[in-house]
C-alpha cells in the first residue's frame, strides 16, 4: 500500500517498477541501516562519502527486508529492488507516509548559530500560551514528561518520523526544530509538514562538507526553496550579513518574509540595556513599544529570542503574549550558560561555540558586563574544518584578555596538532591540554569583575579522543573549579 502510494505520487516512476506485482506491498518497517533491518522491512540504499548503500541491500535482504530502494540498478539481488532518481527524498517522504501523524504546528530554524536557542524558545512560548510543545534538535527531545539527551541536529528521516509520530500520539501540537545544512542537502527534512520556517545568522561552519560559502548557503536556503510550503511565514534576523540574501531566497521561493532585529520590519529592536546576567529591550511592533526583560545575558540571545517571537506571531500566538513570554525564557543547555559565580564575584559561563562566528558572538556578548577582564577556554575538534582553527585563534586573542588553548573533541587527530595550529594565529596564548586542567587553571586566574567563558563543548557529556567517549561536562567541571578558589 505505501509503496503504490509513493508510485502514484512523488516517484512516478515506480510505477513501471511495480507493474504487474500482485496486490499492495505490505511493509513492516523502513530504514536506511542494513543492521537495523527486521522481517517485512523497506530497505532504502543510500550512497554516502565512504560506501554505497546498494552494496548491503543482500545483507538486508538477509535480515528479512522484503524490498529495496536503490538509485542504482541491481538484478542479482534476492528480493526485489526498485530503482528511484534520489533515494534520499524517497526515504524522507516514505518514512514520513509510513509514520504518519506530526504535530499540527511544526516549524524549523536554520543558520549557523543560534538554531538550539530558537527551537528552545519557541517550544517555551507556545507553552506559555497554553500548547503542548515540543523541541528536536542539538540538545535532543525537550517535550511534556520527556527530556532526551541527543547528539544530531537533524535525525535521519526515519528517525525523525518516528519521533514525530510518537509526540503527536502523546498529545503534543507544536514542535520546533533545528535544520542543519547536512540534514537539508540530504533531505532529511523533506515531509515534515511546516507551518513556518526561521533563518539566523550565517558563519563559517562544516568546510570539511560542503566545498564553497555559497554551498553552505545554499544548503541553508533549502529550507525555503523546497521544505517549506510556498506562501507560509519565513521570519529572517534582519541584522546578519548573510540576512539580505536569505530574505531574498525565501521571498524568491514564495514566501511572506517577517524580517526581525535591529533593521527588522516585523519586530524592530529599538533599544537594548545590557546587565550582568540578563537585558532589557524594547521592541516595535505594529506601531507599539513593548517592554521586554530577557533573563538572559548576550545580546546574540535578544537576536534569538526575538526571531522564536517571529515563529511563535507566525504560527498563532498573539504579539503581545509572545512578547510578554520573553521574560520568562530559560537557555538552552550549554548557550551562555552560567556556571557558577567565585567568592568574589566573576562569574563563568559555558557555550557551545566551536566555530568562528560563534566564538566571537560569545565573547563579544559578555564584554559590556564585564568590569575587569574576559578569560577564554577552548579548542577545535578533530577530524573537521581545520581552516577555521587559526581563525578562532585570532578571535580569541583579539577579544579575550587570557586565553588558554586546550582540547576538544579531538578524535582521531593528535591534540598537539591541533592545539598548534590554533596557537599558530594566538600569540601570548597558554595552552594546557587536559581539559580538566586548563578550566582549573582558569578560574584560579579569576578576579573580581572578570567573566570566563569555557567554550566548544557546551552541553555535551563526554569528551571523544582516539575512538573513545569518556564522560566530560564542561559544567560539571565549572562547578568544581570555582569551589576550589
Amino acid at each position: 500500500m505505501l509503496m503504490r502510494a509513493l508510485a502514484g505520487t512523488a516517484f512516478p516512476e515506480l510505477n513501471a517498477a511495480l507493474a504487474g506485482r500482485a496486490g499492495a506491498i505490505e511493509i513492516t518497517g523502513i530504514s536506511a541501516d542494513s543492521r537495523k533491518i527486521k522481517a517485512g522491512m523497506l530497505f532504502v540504499a543510500i550512497a554516502g562519502s565512504k560506501a554505497d548503500g546498494a552494496a548491503y541491500i543482500e545483507d538486508a535482504a538477509e535480515k528479512g527486508a522484503q524490498i529495496a530502494v536503490s538509485a542504482a540498478a541491481v538484478d542479482s539481488a534476492k528480493i526485489p529492488v526498485l530503482q528511484v532518481d534520489n533515494p534520499r527524498l524517497f526515504l524522507a517522504l516514505a518514512a514520513a507516509r509510513f509514520f504518519g501523524s506530526q504535530p499540527e504546528t511544526m516549524v524549523a530554524v536554520t543558520g549557523t548559530a543560534g538554531k538550539t536557542s530558537v527551537a528552545a524558545f519557541t517550544r517555551q512560548i507556545w507553552a506559555q500560551a497554553g500548547h503542548s510543545a515540543a523541541m528536536i534538535g542539538t540538545t535532543g527531545v525537550m517535550a511534556p514528561g520527556r527530556k532526551d539527551y541527543g547528539s544530531l541536529t537533524t535525525p535521519d528521516p526515519a528517525v525523525l518520523h518516528a519521533l514525530l509520530a510518537e509526540l503527536a500520539g502523546d498529545g503534543v501540537t507544536h514542535a520546533a526544530m533545528e535544520a542543519s545544512s547536512h540534514g537539508l542537502d540530504q533531505y532529511r527534512l523533506d515531509g515534515v509538514k511546516l507551518a513556518a520556517a526561521g533563518f539566523t545568522n550565517l558563519g563559517r561552519d562544516h568546510m570539511d562538507y560542503h566545498p564553497t560559502v555559497e554551498h553552505y548557503f545554499g544548503a541553508k536556503m533549502h529550507l525555503f526553496d523546497r521544505v517549506l510550503p510556498r506562501g507560509l511565514p519565513a521570519v529572517i534576523n534582519a541584522d546578519d550579513e548573510w540576512s539580505g540574501r536569505a530574505a531574498e531566497a525565501a521571498k524568491a521561493a514564495g514566501h511572506e518574509v517577517l524580517t526581525v532585529g535591529r533593521k527588522g520590519d516585523f519586530l524592530t529592536l529599538k533599544r537594548v540595556e545590557q546587565k550582568r546576567d540578563s537585558q532589557f529591550a524594547e521592541v516595535l511592533h505594529n506601531g507599539a513599544i513593548h517592554e521586554v526583560r530577557l533573563p538572559l545575558a548576550g545580546e546574540f540571545q535578544i537576536s534569538n529570542a526575538l526571531v522564536a517571537a517571529g515563529l511563535a506571531i507566525a504560527t498563532g500566538v498573539e504579539a503581545k503574549d509572545a512578547l510578554a513570554a520573553l521574560e520568562k525564557l530559560e537557555g538552552a543547555e550549554g548557550r551562555l550558560q552560567l556556571a557558577g559565580k567565585a567568592a568574589h564575584g566573576a562569574l563563568a559561563y559555558v557555550d557551545y561555540a566551536h566555530k568562528p562566528d560563534a566564538l566571537e558572538k560569545v565573547l563579544a556578548a559578555v564584554r559590556p558586563f564585564t568590569t575587569g577582564r574576559v578569560v577564554v577556554v577552548f579548542g577545535c575538534g578533530g577530524d573537521r574544518d581545520k581552516g577555521k582553527r587559526p581563525i578562532m585563534g585570532e578571535i580569541a586573542t583579539r577579544l579575550a584578555d587570557i586565553v588558554i588553548v586546550t582540547d576538544d573533541n579531538p578524535r582521531s587527530e593528535e591534540p598537539e596538532v591541533i592545539r598548534s595550529e590554533i596557537i599558530a594565529a594566538a600569540p601570548g596564548a597558554v595552552e594546557i591540554g587536559d581539559r580538566r586542567e586548563a578550566i582549573i587553571h582558569a578560574a584560579s586566574l579569576l578576579k573580581t569583575g572578570d567573566t570566563l567563558i569555557v567554550a566548544g563543548k557546551g552541553h555535551e557529556e563526554g569528551q571523544t579522543a582516539n575512538g573513545v567517549t569518556r564522560p566530560f561536562s564542561d559544567l560539571a567541571e565549572v562547578k568544581k573549579a570555582l569551589e576550589g578558589i
